[in-house]
């Protein structure tokens, strides 16, 4: 095999749960295959540098095998190496995030009227 579907070798590689997810993240330009934007067809081959953004953060990764098939979280990071910088940068961005703390969230200071409680409801299109 010489080379694989690039959304297929996300999916396979498990940085997206679904073939869709990653075939979307390459449409919305998330994804980069040596510095040029993917589209969800574009072949992988072995030695490809990646940049991918999803929900867990930014990764830069080298190909190191091609796969077709998911398999466990074992068999999917033996399919790629991480570059220490990725590491290094998503590893503070976890900190940033840490010292930032929860949200806060304000409580109301009563409770909603009855008009309130419509504005509520049409909001989440209960009615």
């Amino acid at each position: 095999m010489t080379g694989t579907r690039i959304d297929k070798w996300l999916w396979a590689a498990r940085f997206f749960k679904t073939r869709e997810q990653a075939s979307k993240a390459c449409d919305m330009n998330r994804i980069s295959s040596n510095n040029l934007s993917a589209k969800p067809s574009r072949e992988v081959r072995l030695g490809d540098m990646l940049r991918i953004k999803n929900e867990a953060g930014e990764f830069e990764v080298e190909v190191l095998a091609l796969s077709q098939q998911r398999g466990s979280a074992a068999v999917a990071q033996t399919l790629y190496r991480e570059t220490e910088a990725s590491k290094e940068a998503r590893r503070k961005a976890a900190e940033e995030r840490k010292l930032l703390g929860p949200i806060a969230y304000a409580a109301p200071s009563k409770r909603p009227s009855k008009r309130d409680r419509r504005l509520i409801h049409s909001f989440r299109g209960d009615y």
